[in-house]
């Protein structure tokens, strides 16, 4: 299900957050489906279930999971997830792009970087 790099530079708790990110977009798991507890995560990770108790609070707070008390955690619609973290990423990307313009990054420059990456993602 989540995987984790133990050599990675990126702390544990983003590699799960990534991890059920990935799963959510890509339709693993179904809106609806439940998520394995803190607990059983934690000891199928051999991690620390504060760990987990921190992606799966921070994945509520973006939207990609909702909690249902002494029911557990649950993936949300990918319609609701998407449009908020989209909207996320648009202002993300707005604020880089503004930072880079005042860092004297080209007009020009900053649309060629997205053309080049239009190149190498499938839509």
């Amino acid at each position: 299900m989540v995987t984790l790099n133990y050599r990675d530079s990126k702390p544990i708790y983003e590699q799960v957050k990534d991890g059920f990110r990935k799963l959510i977009l890509s339709g693993v798991l179904a809106t609806g489906e439940r998520l394995p507890s803190v607990r059983e995560l934690a000891a199928q990770l051999a991690i620390n279930p504060n760990t987990i108790q921190r992606a799966y609070r921070e994945l509520e707070a973006e939207g990609f999971i909702y909690s249902i008390a002494g029911k557990g955690s649950f993936a949300a619609a990918l319609t609701e997830v998407t449009d908020r973290r989209r909207e996320e990423l648009l202002s993300a990307f707005d604020d880089a792009a503004a930072e880079l313009l005042r860092l004297g990054v080209s007009e020009h420059s900053l649309t060629s970087r997205i053309h080049q990456m239009l190149e190498g993602v499938e839509l």
